[in-house]
């Protein structure tokens, strides 16, 4: 069954337009999904509103959002009121600058959706667009209403099917600063041979990423723990964890390096700390018999 577009519309460059559609890239429908169910029944439960000073339930119809300015002191905003702040939704993904692919902090990266034609006619125009940004190496940046919100898109070609990646941005407010995560981090400084050691361990495991080598452990145990309980058979559980030891640092750098194949030499070298000091922000910081989680055969684009 061909993908349903989440979104349909029109991709626009100056006087080129086509008719596009935007569709998931990543999904979770095919994880286990839990329900929350009686203990005592068995029957499955549902979630009800209620008054939370009354304890009486709401119904649909006067349910309203609100937004709370004291503490349980709350304006509430319509659904109607707040539909006529939106902009006009023309249904259209106009791009207004092309940048280098790399020229993002991917730390904005929010949702991808693959951007395709949605019929014969806007094929030829879509194929234009896609073929010259691949010819030139460039990302596209565009604005759409999307799901009832203004969003900035980051579109760029993807891998050799002829389609295109359309990722929503996170807006500056809703990226962290980096420095609130290493703002208590020591300034380290690393010598001699835990340098030497660091970088040979890191040459002996370059490699390169392929999805299909990647297991989700936990959607295969939630499986196979499932289907003991149908066939009532033992319950599997998880192997203990291996106590985790207490090392000196440059013992465990100089053991890494032997288990990769490598030697560490006899210089001298060691680490020491400087007061703490604030990090240099570089940017702003997807009655059912289950089966095993099954391994993706899409290759990376």
């Amino acid at each position: 069954m061909a993908p349903r577009a989440s979104w349909k519309g029109f991709l626009t460059v100056g006087a080129l337009s086509c008719a596009v559609g935007l569709y998931a890239a990543a999904s979770t429908s095919e994880r286990i999904s839990l329900h929350m169910v009686s203990r005592k029944s068995g029957h499955r439960l549902r979630r009800q509103y209620v008054d939370e000073e009354t304890g009486q339930p709401v119904e649909t119809d006067d349910q309203v959002r609100g937004y709370e300015v004291s503490k349980g002191e709350y304006v509430t905003i319509a659904p109607e009121e707040a539909a006529a702040v939106l902009p006009d939704n023309d249904k259209t993904i106009s791009i207004d600058a092309f940048l280098p692919c790399d020229g993002i902090d991917t730390v904005y990266l929010d949702r991808p959706y693959f951007l395709a034609p949605v019929d014969e006619a806007a094929a030829e125009v879509f194929d234009l667009l896609r073929r010259g940004m691949a010819a030139q190496k460039v990302a596209a940046l565009g604005e759409a209403l999307l799901f009832r919100r203004v969003r900035k898109l980051l579109i760029r070609p993807a891998g050799e099917g002829g389609a295109l990646l359309a990722s929503t941005l996170s807006f500056d407010y809703e990226v962290r600063p980096a420095e609130e995560a290493f703002a208590d981090v020591p300034d380290v400084k690393i010598t001699g041979e835990m340098r030497e050691l660091a970088t040979h361990i890191i040459k002996t495991k370059a490699g390169t990423f392929d999805p299909d080598a990647y297991q989700d452990r936990y959607e295969t145990a939630l499986s196979e723990l499932v289907r003991a309980k149908m066939e009532g058979k033992p319950l599997p559980k998880a192997a203990p964890r291996k106590e985790e030891k207490v090392v000196d640092l440059l013992a465990a750098l100089r053991a890494s390096a032997k288990a990769s194949g490598g030697a560490s030499g006899k210089a001298s070298g060691g680490i020491s700390k400087k007061a703490p000091a604030k990090a240099k922000a570089t940017g702003k910081a997807s009655s059912k018999k289950p089966a095993p989680a099954r391994k993706s055969t899409r290759k990376a684009g």
